[in-house]
């Protein structure tokens, strides 16, 4: 049938089940900080906290994560969603923006299309020199939002829906942010949580030196960091850091999912606080789960890569362990911050940057190097998911003999820079002819009261980290634990490593691109932001990289046309539910649909979960954005969809009458696109 969907923003009647708690924080312990807020100044904070749905293509769109061709995303589990929270300094007025997305990564396309989005909203209220956008690194979304080619490889080029709905996600949930802005204070937590990752490079990681060992002694950084923001003596709202890989669902998904750390915001907000993501106005509380050095932490304890569909419950664990350990430490003492509110940022060539003796660790000068994929990149980390068969990580000698015999051969001071990485792309070359990757990155320091925040484009391991926090925290006077990497910040550019894990050529050394050197270029930068930010003295932007917007090739067509299956219409039931379920069982229905793609639905829904009241209306009790629900989307034939909704019904659902709804649009072959709706018969739970 066709049919004109409710509003996007009708409201919703939320769903009491029991939320589900049952882990236990056997793994986590809470301290309190290394100390208190800096001295200067007194004043109180504003701060404004904005949630949006950043959701692209859930079906015909390469996945982005994995860098497999064959993973092309099939429906929808949960929605990406991008948080922001707004902190200004009453006193001063300084502001810095932190937003917090449900992506991949965050490339410089989004990052420059936020910015703008933002300077056309406030002016010069928000630049790049005080707003952080960091990604959760979820492997199960929607990719080809780069304009940098090697990204959109397996997406078969740019995708400008995914592209248009990532950056207006990000800038709503900041416009929303600044919006709530209201006197709140904020608190500081430590903690420490094991049993939630494990390092899955030791190899690499016990060639460090015995200092950064010692640090961690189960070669993992069990640090979990809360800075919780309230309002007359309730929470409203809290920013969790704890390095953990998004890797819980497996390459062999096909659903969109915002992984384990959306799933720990989700279970906070929905599950715990009752947020209804479609209702108008601000969310009564809003959770974040960023990423700080997770480069060689893996979610899978057992070092085997996930697979499907056991992953659907190893992801829910894994965002439960940092969801209990974070709402403990909201539970817990906090210091209370105050002070100044302050960012820098600049830009550096990492393809040509000298690194002074006092970084190298040698007591010499050396230099970084033109990009490089190795040949351990491309085996992808085996632990968590392979990439392309036939390479390895550590030694791959086929590789070796190439990269000495003929790319070593014409550069001798790439092999210099780049040893003992064996060479499968020298992609920096590539460059030359068309962007493929970013050369001229972003590197930044936010200061909110005691807290520091390294904002890094990359991923970066925990002595690496170490390294990188250990040389802000020794300039600004501040204890260790109050300073964080910030990674996948602001843009891409793959992994971070010290020099000895580079070495070692496992799969985060040969994805370290800018050669042994980086991450010392890195931390020289990190010491210059931080004299700034102590001295309170201003820095050149550095080379800003060119704006590649309108460049990016698109490679992947369109939905042409959408037809239903032969003799049926659109919405009709292929396959209808039973007659009663009980809680625990799952309800599945299939319909005559069309493709996904004609609209994405932000900020709206694919499907509901309606039960009946006593009077005869319909309330919705779930809908795409829930953990109980799935949208699985299948062509049939060559331009009919089948749409596949399925329903875990939770323990605790009350008795009554149901029905399955579904709302999606049909493309017409002239390109009008329409509004199509189905809807199941009704279905007793008991």
């Amino acid at each position: 049938m066709t049919a004109k969907r409710p509003p996007s923003r009708s409201r919703r009647t939320v769903l009491k089940a029991g939320a589900v708690t049952g882990l236990g924080l056997a793994g986590a312990h809470l301290a309190a900080p290394g100390a208190a807020a800096a001295a200067a100044g007194d004043g109180g904070y504003l701060v404004g906290r904005g949630i949006s749905d950043a959701t692209g293509e859930v079906a015909e769109v390469g996945m982005m994560g994995y860098g497999r061709f064959d993973q092309q995303a099939a429906g929808l589990h949960t929605r990406l969603r991008a948080r922001a929270f707004v902190v200004v300094e009453e006193a001063s007025g300084r502001r810095v923006l932190l937003i917090v997305a449900d992506s991949p990564m965050i490339f410089e396309s989004v990052h420059r299309a936020v910015l703008r989005r933002l300077k056309q909203a406030y002016g010069d209220l928000y630049t790049e020199q005080n707003v952080l956008i960091t990604a959760t690194h979820t492997h199960a979304g929607p990719g080809g939002y780069s304009h940098h080619l090697l990204y959109n490889t397996t997406t078969f080029g740019f995708h400008k829906a995914t592209f248009e709905a990532v950056a207006d996600g990000l800038f709503e949930a900041a416009r929303n942010a600044h919006e709530d802005l209201a006197p709140s204070e904020l608190l500081l937590s430590h903690g420490t949580l094991t049993g939630a990752s494990v390092n899955r490079s030791r190899t690499a990681f016990d060639r460090n030196p015995k200092a950064d060992r010692d640090h961690f002694p189960d070669a993992v950084d069990p640090l979990t960091t809360l800075l919780r923001v309230e309002r007359d003596g309730r929470t409203v709202g809290a920013v969790n850091w704890f390095p953990v890989h998004g890797t819980s669902m497996s390459g062999d998904n096909r659903l969109i999912s915002a992984d384990n750390k959306g799933y720990a915001a989700y279970h906070w907000e929905r599950e715990v606080h009752g947020v209804d993501y479609l209702a108008d106005g601000s969310p009564v509380f809003v959770s974040a789960f960023a990423q700080t050095n997770s480069g060689d932490m893996s979610p899978n304890l057992d070092l085997v890569p996930p697979t499907t569909p056991a992953d659907f419950e190893s992801t829910r664990a894994g965002g439960l362990r940092q969801y209990e350990a974070a709402a403990a430490q909201a539970e817990g003492p906090g210091a209370r911050l105050a002070g100044p509110v302050d960012s820098r940022l600049v830009y550096i060539d990492l393809s040509d940057v000298t690194v002074r003796p006092e970084f190298t660790g040698d007591g010499r000068t050396h230099r970084t190097s033109k990009p490089c994929v190795g040949a351990a990149m491309a085996a992808g980390s085996l632990e968590d998911g392979p990439a392309f068969p036939g390479f390895d990580e550590g030694e791959n000698p086929f590789w070796d003999a190439i990269s000495n015999s003929l790319i070593y051969t014409v550069s001798p001071e790439l092999k210099q820079a780049q040893a003992p990485k064996d060479v499968f792309v020298p992609i920096g070359e590539m460059n030359r002819i068309y962007p493929w990757v970013q050369e001229r990155v972003p590197v930044m320091l936010m200061r909110i009261g005691a807290l520091y925040l390294i904002g890094v484009p990359g991923e970066v391991t925990v002595c690496a980290g170490l390294r990188l926090r250990r040389t802000v925290a020794g300039i600004v006077g501040a204890p260790l634990d109050d300073v964080l990497v910030a990674g996948y910040s602001n843009a891409y550019f793959h992994y971070v490593t010290t020099p000895e894990e580079y070495d070692a050529q496992q799969y985060e050394g040969g994805s370290t691109l800018f050669g042994r050197w980086q991450l010392p270029a890195l931390q020289q930068t990190a010491a210059e932001l931080a004299v700034s930010l102590r001295d309170g003295t201003s820095l050149p932007l550095g080379p800003e990289p060119p704006d590649l917007t309108g460049k990016a090739l698109a490679l992947q067509p369109g939905v042409v046309l959408d037809a239903p299956p032969l003799f049926r219409k659109f919405g009709d039931v292929l396959v209808r539910p039973r007659e009663t379920y009980r809680p625990g069982e799952r309800v599945e229905v299939v319909f005559a649909g069309a493709h996904p793609g004609n609209d994405l639905h932000r900020g709206d829904t694919y499907l509901r979960i309606e039960r009946r009241d006593s009077g005869g209306a319909w309330h919705t009790v779930a809908d795409d954005g829930d953990w109980t629900t799935r949208f699985h989307w299948a062509r049939d034939g060559v331009a009919a969809s089948k749409i596949t909704i399925t329903w875990d019904v939770p323990q605790g659902t009350p008795s009554g009458t149901y029905r399955v709804v579904y709302h999606g649009d049909a493309k017409s072959l002239g390109g009008k696109v329409s509004p199509i709706t189905g809807v199941s018969t009704a279905f007793q739970v008991r």
